[in-house]
């Protein structure tokens, strides 16, 4: 069993009460839950179901999520495919506090590595919009890695400090997710750095990061809007104590309850001296020796002004659509709407002209098509993951067959294909893509993600 930090356990003993704690404490001795969630933007839950070649177990908050019993999860067909995602249970309750509107415009604030991110983007539909930003680089490319595995559209990705989206998005989104950088107190089961890296002063130094980080996202909520704050932490300090303070600062929102799944496996929020807000016990805490997963922190905050338009967004200089990406799109797929092509940041990107952030300020935006040489395009992989349901070209693999081993090894392949630029598939799924030529497909794969 790891050993708590001596300040940490009496600061718990205190919210929890002697007995209480001894059951979480007694939760160090079992191992982190796992579990993963289905993407519906590739395959439906009944269809994945229905194929799936290991244990999964239905988690009851989560219509899309299940506990995991796989090892090597990341290394499955399924996973290079991007018809799950790999996500701690306690985590995915937080995107499940709210019924979300499938037009909604939705921004997650602290994004990475995904896991919220793409499970609000699969409770959008069509006219949805995700914009998912990290304000630390590295993190930031992990997160549009995942974004471009799971084969989003309409999303971006940004790499901003919160100052710098209020100023460009005032006012636009109907929700914001702010998963906020924390003490990490819940993860201590699954992860020894937290525990060592604790330490009050760091709770405090959090705290103020946080209230920091909300005062700037409110900027950007639509009046009538949603905020959905959360950590993965237990203090007072950054949790109750947060939500207080904002509370006490924006009169016009107030805290709301969440849905009864989630708190059906939650407990109440915890009253504090001083405290203003008289429902504080609707924040909700997800404990690990309550319910299976790991800790989390969570709190439905609602703008109660009118609804307002939202802002009119840039509007986007209609581009010139350079011949070779049109040719390229009409030899490729079957059927483009042309008024999604434009280009950003020097690369062709097909994407809703609803979603136009200023030159250079998304990290990425849309789908990206590919990269453009002389007089032909070399596809993205992105641009298969994203469009290979629309492809002509589309090569089936069984998940257990030597074939699919072999293309995600980065090997050339035989198949009985035309011609042309296709997408590998396996049970209907892009997996990735491969140039055809004389019954040979040269593999596309990205090398980075090969096994």
């Amino acid at each position: 069993m790891k050993e708590l930090p001596a300040a940490f356990a009496a600061r718990m003993k205190a919210l929890l009460g002697e007995e209480e704690f001894r059951l979480y404490e007694a939760s160090f001795a079992e191992p982190a839950v796992r579990a993963f969630r289905v993407n519906t933007e590739k395959i439906s839950v009944a269809d994945f179901a229905a194929i799936a070649d290991f244990a999964a177990e239905p988690i009851p908050y989560v219509d899309t999520g299940y506990y995991l019993d796989c090892a090597h999860i990341g290394s499955h067909p399924f996973h290079h495919a991007g018809m799950i995602y790999v996500q701690d249970p306690g985590a995915m309750a937080t995107a499940e506090c709210l019924e979300i509107g499938k037009d909604w415009w939705i921004l997650d604030l602290c994004a990475a590595p995904g896991g919220k991110s793409s499970q609000l983007r699969n409770k959008l539909g069509e006219e949805g919009i995700l914009v998912a930003n990290e304000i630390v680089p590295s993190r930031c490319r992990i997160l549009t890695g995942n974004i471009e595995r799971l084969g989003f559209r309409n999303t971006a990705t940004t790499c901003l400090d919160p100052v710098r989206i209020a100023r460009l998005f005032p006012e636009t989104f109907d929700m914001i997710m702010v998963d906020a950088p924390c003490s990490g107190e819940g993860m201590f089961r699954k992860d020894e750095t937290a525990i060592r890296e604790w330490s009050p002063e760091n709770v405090r130094h959090c705290a103020e990061r946080q209230k920091g980080i909300l005062a700037e996202a409110v900027k950007a909520l639509r009046p009538g809007g949603y905020i959905v704050y959360a950590t993965c932490t237990f203090s007072l300090e950054e949790n109750e104590m947060v939500v207080d303070g904002f509370l006490q600062k924006h009169p016009e929102f107030e805290l709301i309850p969440v849905r009864e799944a989630i708190r059906s496996v939650t407990a109440d929020g915890i009253a504090f001296e001083g405290c203003k807000c008289p429902n504080i016990r609707e924040c909700r805490r997800f404990y690990p020796h309550r319910s299976r997963g790991e800790g989390q922190f969570m709190a439905v905050l609602h703008d109660t002004r009118p609804a307002s338009p939202r802002p009119a967004q840039t509007t986007r200089p209609a581009a010139k659509t350079d011949p070779v990406i049109t040719d390229f799109l009409r030899d490729t797929l079957a059927d483009f709407d042309p008024t999604h092509i434009t280009v950003y940041n020097g690369n062709p990107v097909y994407v809703t002209p609803a979603l136009a952030p200023d030159k250079g300020t998304a990290f990425s935006c849309g789908v990206t098509v590919g990269e453009v040489r002389k007089n032909y395009i070399v596809p993205h992989h992105q641009f298969f993951m994203a469009m290979g349901k629309y492809f002509k070209r589309r090569i089936e693999l069984a998940p257990d067959s030597p074939e699919l081993e072999r293309y995600l090894h980065g090997e050339e392949l035989s198949v009985g294909c035309e011609n042309g630029w296709a997408v590998i598939t396996t049970a209907g799924c892009t997996v990735g893509g491969a140039k055809v030529t004389g019954g040979r497909a040269k593999n596309h794969y990205p090398k980075g993600l090969r096994k």
